[in-house]
């Protein structure tokens, strides 16, 4: 395997990623609202603390990777 189109494979997925992310706004807001919402102050996100919202973002994600396969 050729490292040149590990790197190919990759770039285009990133380039696609804006696409992906437009798709699903209300799912970024609310986990970017989790996020700030949870490290006010000096506080430190702890793990798992919003991984509900973080679950329904890589969900969105993939079913909008999905959709652009087809």
């Amino acid at each position: 395997m050729s490292g040149s189109n590990v790197w190919s494979r990759n770039r285009d997925k990133i380039r696609l990623f804006p696409e992906f992310f437009a798709q699903c706004t209300a799912e970024a807001a609310a986990y970017g609202k989790c996020v700030a919402g949870s490290t006010t102050g000096r506080q430190e996100l702890q793990k798992d603390l919003c991984s509900k919202e973080f679950e329904a973002l890589k969900t969105c994600f993939v079913n909008a990777a999905k959709k652009r396969a087809k």
